[in-house]
């Protein structure tokens, strides 16, 4: 969440097809392993419980992977532009690896706890770091399309994560959730090692190091009040307290820190937009509740519900499915409508109603019945995950875009580690009353205690003890529910101060239908416009396009004849049979663009053994600096409220990306030339 110095970005290096599949293929491997830690281990949980006990800190399993991973991400993004982001992803796979093999190894849930963390700090590398490395290596015209690959990569494992981790826990063994991680990372370091290039291009910083260490160390300390409070000290014991106090102290001195920080982790200007703060805030609670629920209803499907790990995970779909059809179909209306605020207020209210809903689930609950209160709350987080980054990139002014953008997601995933802890702490300090109310005095076997409870212990207690535990549980975890409704109440409540902002042009060209679940980012204001731009000419209707810039060129050119007087910019004089081959169209589906280019005066044919010469005039040459230049302003207009006049760097970028992806263009090519049989 930092905004680099204003520069111009670096061209893509020049590398091979293969070679950026290659490295694409390990990009994207990492990605997949960091995104799928975050949800992997829900339907391990109760296994993992039974196994180390210390079902009061179980949610911490899920928490301290959150929490590291969060507030690490904006430290990787400047230390690999300082020093190099081959050298930092690499780093980042190691820590990440580490992690994962201690966790397997944990022989407690503290263990395991402490491993989780060290494997988060390398996720959020693994994240950051791809998504930095795709703009060093891949051209503009495809960088899009690579992106959009990892925002779907990054949704995908939301709803693969409690599947695959049920699979591992059912045939496997609960440690191979980490295990499994060991020899896909060991193929990513290999294979970055061999084919990621050293970038030689270092961007400047002052790294933030005292706000980031404020800022985990306050965080921490309040979640972990939140967790142990009731549980394992008194709420008003001195450790409680000191927890309390410490972690308001640090906030206080985070905030101190910022206010003078050269490049601040969390630019505190931001929140006078009371759009930032609005989402932020909203984005928040989601959070919460995402997570919250993504730990317990796994839970309670193993355990009330009696069913494997592996069906716990595919009897998540219904939730993942209805959030993914919820924010990729309200991403398509936003784009078409132009407004945005209705989304996140029908969204919480339809989350307050899921969350109350799944708290009247029990034992005898039909499955189906159960799969459509999911659903309903899968939908309502779909209506607002996407939504709050679109507002907020609506609202902010271009210095605040890159900082403001990695704000949204930072408190949504800092939403996802306050709220596991929360809604497990709730869980803790309830099961073990409803436990003794509902078995009346019979005392549980050692085995079976409140803090080990999973199936494969609940299947050796006698029928009377397993119905009172399983009736406990069920109670308990819609107790939890019951009390997230209030939370997501005040979410409705706080969407009606979100303001509504008539969209940017490019604001609603540049959502994509892939990042149905934000990633993290670390993007400054100028890589954010790039991208943003990028995904608004990715899909262009090409044809359309040279018939607009010939209009605004005040050239009366036909498309195919436009797109060939491109095609000769950096070949002002060649043979006709070097242009085939260079375009790989056929020299028959050439002439007739040539012959009206040739008419206009625009190119000459001079005759040249054993065949013929074409020349760009200067009215050739003119006419593709005006087409140029309309290209520039069209982009240009959809950067309104972005003003480049006063953002040099703007100016630079739109005059790239004008020569850039109108020079070499297979899009453009397709729909340009006269007819597809001919490439």
């Amino acid at each position: 969440m930092t905004e680099a110095l204003a520069q111009p970005a670096a061209g893509p290096l020049d590398l091979t097809k293969r070679r950026i599949y290659i490295i694409m293929s390990a990009l994207l491997l990492g990605m997949f392993l960091a995104a799928l830690d975050q949800t992997v281990v829900s339907t391990a949980l109760p296994t993992i419980v039974g196994d180390l006990g210390g079902a009061s800190h179980l949610s911490w399993v899920v928490t301290a992977y959150l929490l590291a991973s969060t507030v690490s991400t904006p430290l990787w993004g400047k230390l690999g532009d300082l020093y190099g982001r081959k050298r930092f992803f690499q780093i980042a796979i190691v820590i990440f690896l580490v992690g994962s093999a201690m966790s397997g190894f944990s022989q407690s849930l503290l263990e395991l706890i402490v491993f989780r963390a060290v494997q988060g700090l390398g996720g959020g590398g693994l994240i950051i770091g791809a998504q930095a490395i795709v703009g060093d290596v891949v051209s503009p015209r495809e960088r899009g399309r690579y992106m959009g690959l990892f925002g779907a990569m990054f949704g995908v494992t939301t709803v693969l994560g409690p599947f695959l981790g049920g699979l591992c826990v059912e045939y496997l063994s609960w440690r191979w959730v980490f295990y499994i991680n060991l020899p896909f990372g060991i193929v990513a370091l290999i294979v970055t090692a061999y084919a990621l290039p050293s970038r030689t291009t270092y961007v400047h910083h002052v790294i933030d190091y005292l706000g980031t260490a404020l800022l985990a160390g306050s965080a921490t300390a309040l979640v972990l009040f939140t967790s142990l409070g009731g549980t394992t000290f008194a709420w008003l014991s001195p450790p409680s307290m000191a927890l309390l106090v410490g972690g308001l102290v640090l906030a206080a001195a985070f905030v101190w820190a910022e206010r003078r920080a050269a490049e601040p982790v969390l630019p505190l200007a931001l929140f006078k937009n009371r759009v930032f703060s609005a989402a932020s805030a909203i984005g928040f609670v989601v959070g919460l509740a995402m997570f919250g629920a993504l730990t317990f209803i796994p839970l309670f499907l193993q355990v009330v519900r009696g069913v494997t790990p592996t069906q716990s995970g595919l009897r998540l779909f219904p939730l993942m499915a209805g959030l993914f059809i919820a924010s990729i179909g309200s991403g398509q209306i936003i784009s078409r409508w132009g407004r945005y605020k209705i989304f996140p207020i029908v969204g919480t209210a339809l989350m307050t109603v899921g969350l109350l809903l799944m708290s009247t689930i029990g034992v005898v609950t039909n499955s189906w019945v159960t799969a459509g209160y999911m659903a309903i709350f899968g939908v309502g987080l779909g209506l607002v995950m996407q939504v709050l980054v679109v507002a907020v990139q609506n609202a902010v002014p271009y210095q605040q875009l890159g900082v403001a953008t990695s704000g949204a997601t930072f408190f949504r995933s800092m939403g996802g580690s306050f709220g596991t802890a929360v809604f497990g702490a709730i869980y803790a300090n309830l099961l073990v009353g409803n436990l003794e109310r509902h078995l009346g005095g019979v005392k549980l076997p050692a085995s079976a205690s409140a803090s080990s409870i999973d199936p494969g212990t609940l299947a050796k207690l006698p029928p009377h003890v397993h119905a009172a535990v399983v009736d406990a549980v069920a109670q308990t975890i819609d107790r939890v529910f019951l009390i997230a409704v209030p939370i997501a109440f005040v979410a409705f409540l706080l969407t009606f101060l979100l303001p509504e902002i008539e969209l940017r042009k490019s604001v609603r060209g540049g959502m994509d239908a892939a990042e149905a679940v934000p990633m993290p980012e670390d993007r400054t204001s100028l890589e954010e416009v790039e991208r943003t731009l990028e995904l608004v000419m990715r899909r262009e209707n090409r044809r359309k396009v040279y018939e607009n810039l010939a209009q605004r060129a005040g050239l009366d050119l036909e498309p195919s004849a436009c797109w060939l007087l491109y095609r000769l910019d950096d070949r002002p004089t060649c043979t006709l049979e070097e242009l085939s081959e260079h375009l790989h169209v056929a020299s028959a589906y050439l002439e007739a663009g040539l012959e009206e280019l040739g008419q206009k005066g625009l190119v000459t044919v001079e005759p040249m053994a054993p065949g013929t010469r074409l020349v760009l005039t200067s009215e050739g040459r003119d006419a593709i600096e005006r087409l140029r230049l309309a290209r520039q302003a069209g982009l240009t207009e959809l950067l309104e409220g972005w003003d480049p006049e006063q953002h040099p760097e703007l100016t630079e970028l739109v005059k790239r990306l004008a020569t850039e992806l109108l020079a070499d263009d297979q899009k453009l090519l397709a729909a340009a030339a006269p007819t597809a049989e001919a490439r």
